[in-house]
């Protein structure tokens, strides 16, 4: 596995599993460490304090069987049999394994083993240090080693090298060298290193504990902020995704609307130019005709072409104010949602004499006028184009309000149509959809085979600025 992946698993574990992990490791390695460093100076204390116990009492016992060392070459044999006798029996011949008296030269002025005595050998690191005056003792396990008293091999015993000093100057004249049967020094040194290794662990143990249960309280609290955050960001991700989605719908809707307008006044030019204008421009004209500027001409004609001349003006104004109905809206701006709907039926009934049904269902108390305005375009169209495709059949406007968002329905009994059929040029449904989603609104089409419906939604929290 590459140092990349592990990287990338460690980094995405929790705070407290990487303090866990990662804490417990230096947890057990300082207690290690420690426990050694403390149980090693705990074992040299116990050792160095028994043996100077041990070496204090030798020296008591056998300082007075020695003759004066700086001028004895070698022990007269009274010494040796006196230092056998109290070494061999009592209180020292049970704890002894061995004794030795040691000359700085190297010479063994006594041992316990009578066939070294006499010989001089090499002076070992532990006999110059207590040569030098510091006491040496060290732990040691008798392998292979039988004394003559038949005590058997493999018992563990202290090996001590402690200096002898003349007692008037101070000086070390010898080294004694014996070892102490350590059956209950090992046993209370065994019950202080397990005593030692217990007080470190069990303290090493409750800091870690403590200390894991402040990191994963912190730890907890850290991952419930990052889920808050996480969670945050995500909504604000959503919602600026959603107004990417709705900006550049109401960008393309008014790109839309104002392609419609240009068309929708295209429209309204043509509607003038082939309707008021011709009627205009053929009153204009009988009014240069003879049968006005003549003189001959007889009353009744006169009268006849003043009427058909009446008639072709009425007709362009009754156009012209058809027109204008269309194109003004009445007083919205501080009329409620019912009166709008009411009026715009209202008025549909009258243009057209068919019979629209209404219902309203817990209507918003206000609206922007944006909003009004939407409203009153949509059931507008909508009708006109229910009279003008389906013969006004079954006409009905339907207001709900679902939540925050306000639901208008538009629908008829007529035979439907193919909304793939709709011309790219055609202002009708185009201008429903653009206007609604101008506002941020949806809309949406049913042409089924039993009749169209229209519906569209605003929601009022989006739309009360606008």
């Amino acid at each position: 596995m590459r140092t990349t992946d592990l990287i990338t698993r460690w980094n995405a574990q929790a705070l407290s599993s990487q303090f866990l992990l990662a804490g417990g490791i230096v947890a057990a390695a300082a207690m290690l460490v420690v426990g050694a460093f403390v149980t090693n100076l705990i074992e040299e204390a116990v050792t160095r304090n028994s043996a100077a116990t041990t070496a204090l009492y030798v020296d008591s016992v056998i300082a007075p069987l020695l003759p004066d060392m700086q001028t004895a070459e070698v022990l007269d044999d009274a010494v040796a049999r006196a230092l056998d006798e109290t070494l061999g029996q009592g209180a020292l011949g049970n704890r002894l394994l061995e004794f030795r008296l040691w000359r700085a030269d190297g010479t063994v002025l006594y041992s316990s083993h009578a066939e070294i005595a006499g010989k001089r050998f090499e002076l070992s690191p532990e006999l110059r240090t207590a040569f030098s005056g510091e006491m040496v003792a060290q732990l040691q396990s008798q392998d292979d080693f039988q004394d003559v008293t038949g005590r058997p091999a493999g018992n563990p015993f202290l090996e001590i090298y402690n200096p002898v000093l003349q007692p008037w100057s101070g000086e070390v004249v010898a080294v004694s060298e014996f070892h102490e049967i350590a059956h209950d020094f090992l046993q209370s040194l065994l019950r202080a290193r397990f005593l030692t290794w217990l007080a470190v662990a069990g303290f090493t143990l409750a800091f870690f504990i403590m200390l894991s249960a402040i990191v994963m309280r912190g730890s907890r609290t850290i991952e419930k902020q990052r889920a808050a955050l996480k969670q945050r960001i995500d909504e604000l991700s959503a919602l600026l995704s959603q107004n990417e989605t709705l900006r550049g719908r109401v960008q393309h809707a008014s790109q839309r609307a104002t392609a419609l307008n240009e068309k929708m006044l295209r429209r309204i030019g043509a509607d003038l130019h082939d309707g008021p204008a011709q009627l205009l421009a053929y009153a204009s004209l009988r009014l240069d005709s003879d049968l006005l500027t003549n003189p001959s001409t007889s009353d009744e004609k006169r009268d006849r072409e003043l009427a058909a001349i009446k008639a072709s003006l009425e007709e362009a104004m009754h156009e012209i104010r058809t027109l204008c109905n269309g194109l003004v809206l009445p007083q919205i701006e501080a009329a409620s949602l019912p009166e709008i709907l009411e009026r715009c039926v209202q008025a549909h009934r009258q243009r057209t004499g068919t019979a629209v049904d209404l219902s309203l269902s817990d209507p918003p108390a206000h609206l922007s006028p944006s909003a009004k305005i939407c409203i009153f375009r949509f059931v507008q169209e909508a009708l006109n184009n229910a009279y003008r495709h389906a013969g006004g059949i079954g006409q009905r406007v339907t207001q709900t309000l679902e939540g925050e968002r306000i639901r208008i329905e538009v629908a008829d009994g007529g035979p439907g149509f193919d909304p793939s059929q709709i011309s790219s040029t055609s202002l009708g449904l185009a201008g429903l959809r653009e206007r609604v989603e101008s506002l941020g609104g949806t809309f949406e089409l049913n042409a089924a085979a039993t009749g169209t419906v229209v519906r569209m939604w605003l929601d009022i929290r989006e739309i009360g600025q606008i």
